[in-house]
């Protein structure tokens, strides 16, 4: 018989894989929690914190911004690199990233994105000048973009450094103010971890077997998603080596329906050690890992949400940024907020109540909790509410 998963206990088990079902204190191990997660996505955008720092913040509130750049630019524990989108990765993961480098370097080579870039020769130039003069930014270099400017045009030396960066040559050495510093990949990544050279079906393995285990349920799509450095046909083939060491389960959805997925062996024991998820009301980053599968938040949870900072004003159902609340194991929520760090405010924009879900004054003591410890990441002493609290008691 298929082993089935009811709704309470695979929400429970999805929040304890993404490390959302603990209290988020007690000693910081910051790398722990990128391992945990695979990976943090990177981004730019800085409504109150950016995503990767928002994103670690939310398993240990001790974490604070500037410790990031360390564990890149000074120890070289994580190195930046594209999963689905440019994130920080563990850089004991390196051998088993090699691939990656190979993928994206062809799928470059036939993307009409960088036809016309900076040719080999241009490159070169490029590379020599960091060779001689150590890691150098985008600023330090001027050609400009051809033609009409179009969203998302870049120079050439911005294809150029993007080329090299993506296919391994050039690696991020550190960032100033988010400004990303490229050198030569040799001078970046340990070499007892860079010269490895494993088959690409053990990079394949690997890749499957931690994708699996950090989703702890997942369909082969899921799987292949995760990193994004494996094909369908790939992941497919790996599940028929690893048949022996897989289990086929059933989980429940939101709405009482039953989905067939993939779990580890001994996903039974793994259940067995659940514990009930902390009470605490927890604001999310939009681009948090817990909810950036938006079919499989909708599945477990019953929460459709989506992100509408590239959606016209006009057309945005709830704001620019806004944030999923997490209760326990429920999202209550989502809330638009907003940072001055100039004048160490943090802004309360909106708050929108899922529906079913009521005002008590329990729940919005946790928000105010919450909010306080969200100000002290970016250094916020006020908080001021730009909206009414939500009704309903």
């Amino acid at each position: 018989m298929t082993y089935k998963i009811g709704n309470r206990d695979a929400r429970i088990y999805w929040l304890s894989t993404q490390g959302l079902a603990a209290t988020p204190t007690g000693p910081l191990d910051t790398m722990s929690i990128i391992k945990q997660l695979g990976f943090v996505q990177l981004d730019t955008i800085q409504v109150v914190s950016r995503a990767h720092h928002h994103i670690i913040w939310s398993r240990n509130q001790s974490y604070r911004e500037p410790m990031m750049n360390k564990l890149l630019a000074d120890e070289r524990q994580i190195f930046e690199h594209f999963t689905h989108d440019a994130s920080i990765i563990p850089m004991d993961y390196l051998p088993m990233w090699q691939r990656q480098f190979r993928r994206k370097k062809e799928q470059l080579d036939r993307s009409s994105w960088f036809k016309g870039m900076q040719n080999k020769e241009g490159r070169k130039a490029i590379r020599k000048r960091i060779e001689a003069e150590g890691p150098l930014s985008t600023h330090s270099f001027d050609t400009k973009v051809a033609g009409l400017k179009k969203m998302w045009a870049r120079p050439p030396h911005k294809l150029a450094l993007d080329y090299m960066w993506y296919t391994g040559e050039l690696a991020t050495s550190h960032r100033v103010n988010f400004t990303k510093y490229y050198d030569i990949a040799e001078r970046v990544f340990p070499a007892n971890l860079h010269d490895q050279n494993l088959h690409d079906e053990a990079q394949i393995d690997w890749l499957c077997i931690s994708a699996l285990d950090k989703l702890g349920v997942a369909t082969l799509r899921e799987i292949q998603e995760f990193w994004d450095a494996v094909s369908a046909k790939e992941v497919k083939a790996w599940s028929i080596r690893a048949a022996a060491s897989l289990m086929v389960v059933e989980t429940q959805s939101a709405d009482g329906s039953w989905n067939s997925a993939y779990a580890p062996c001994d996903i039974e024991s793994r259940l067995s050690e659940l514990k009930t998820p902390t009470s605490r009301l927890r604001i999310l980053n939009p681009f948090d890992p817990a909810v950036r599968n938006r079919k499989r938040l909708s599945r477990l949870f019953g929460f459709d949400y989506r992100v509408e900072m590239f959606v016209p004003a006009s057309q945005r159902v709830w704001g620019y940024y806004v944030y999923p609340l997490l209760e326990g194991s429920r999202f209550v929520g989502r809330i638009e907020i907003k940072a001055d760090r100039k004048n160490n405010v943090l802004y309360v924009l909106n708050v929108w109540l899922e529906e079913g879900v009521k005002w008590k004054p329990q729940r919005a003591n946790k928000l105010d909790a919450e909010l306080v410890r969200l100000a002290k990441l970016v250094s916020c002493e006020a908080i001021e509410w730009d909206c009414p609290t939500p009704s309903g008691a």
